[in-house]
């Protein structure tokens, strides 16, 4: 008679590292003063400044995290900032 084979034990799941939730502040450049707020109810995300009371809003999603609306905040941010050689702010034509 044979040995009975045993079962392999499956593998551990990796887990995955936590997201900042504190960012620091694209217009007074103070270090972790940017906190994201998600409210799942309104669909509403918002990124503010505690130091210089900057603060940006956008809607959010089921997939939406912290780091989307401080990265959508930035994205706006140098839009809004980028100039042509004319002086006349760049449109993007992709919209």
């Amino acid at each position: 008679m044979g040995k009975r084979k045993s079962r392999a034990k499956p593998a551990p799941r990796k887990r995955m590292d936590k997201l900042d939730t504190v960012f620091s502040c694209p217009f007074c450049n103070h270090g972790s003063s940017v906190e994201c707020r998600i409210d799942m109810k309104n669909f509403i995300g918002e990124a503010s400044c505690r130091i210089c009371q900057e603060s940006f809003s956008t809607t959010v999603t089921a997939l939406t995290e912290a780091i989307d609306i401080y990265s959508e905040w930035i994205d706006e941010c140098e839009r809004v900032n980028t100039v042509d050689d004319d002086g006349v702010p760049v449109e993007d034509d992709a919209a």
